[in-house]
């Protein structure tokens, strides 16, 4: 990691690389985005000599942002790596402390109820459980589980779904609230819509034609 750290202050430097030079977090934004969906596919390409390098690309993005938050004097790599050190003991307590989670369950319940106190007991809101940058698929997902939507078994979900396309009037509310239904459905089915699209996507671009 020093040496990437390294080579990211060379670019950097005044007699550097003229692109990275001029980058910044906020132009950075969309290449954390793309790198951290090109590794997403990596992993179900089911190819792990791709997602290691798909992975040194992310790892690019973390470089990249704590040096330039280095020159800014804002923060460095070094507090980078702590702050998730540091978060990962605090909240596995039932590994590194001598709090008892023999479940799943009993873990997710005990990370959110450390996530609360950590913010002094204030609930977060809707909105700050489910990334804007996440794809809307993914957003949807998140905002029916917060919802508490249930999850609708396989014929349920797909009937509601036919349901609400044939009777969705065309336009983008109509869309919007077909998707919505998929989503429910895809749930019930304990599918993840967003990577189910993807890979379907995926499949179609690479059968098409090669341009000329």
């Amino acid at each position: 990691m020093q040496e990437l750290l390294e080579i990211m202050r060379r670019l950097r430097a005044p007699d550097g690389c003229p692109w990275d030079r001029e980058q910044t977090h906020e132009t950075l934004r969309p290449y954390l985005l793309e790198e951290a969906a090109e590794a997403a596919d990596a992993v179900a390409s089911g190819n792990r000599l791709e997602l290691a390098g798909e992975l040194g690309d992310v790892l690019l993005q973390v470089a990249f942002h704590s040096v330039i938050a280095e020159e800014e004097g804002t923060f460095a790599y070094a507090d980078v790596e702590r702050s998730i050190v540091d978060k990962l003991v605090r909240r596995h307590p039932h590994v590194f402390a001598d709090v008892t989670a023999d479940t799943s369950a009993e873990v997710v319940s005990n990370w959110q109820a450390i996530k609360t106190a950590e913010r002094g007991g204030k609930p977060r809101s809707a909105a700050d459980h489910v990334p804007a940058a996440l794809g809307a698929l993914a957003r949807e997902t998140q905002a029916q589980k917060l919802a508490k939507s249930p999850r609708l078994t396989d014929a349920a979900g797909r009937s509601g779904a036919l349901s609400v396309l044939q009777t969705a009037a065309p336009t983008e509310a109509g869309v919007a609230e077909a998707l919505a239904a998929v989503v429910a459905w895809a749930r019930g089915l304990g599918i993840d819509p967003e990577v189910a699209l993807r890979v379907h996507t995926h499949a179609a671009l690479a059968a098409l034609p090669e341009p000329l």
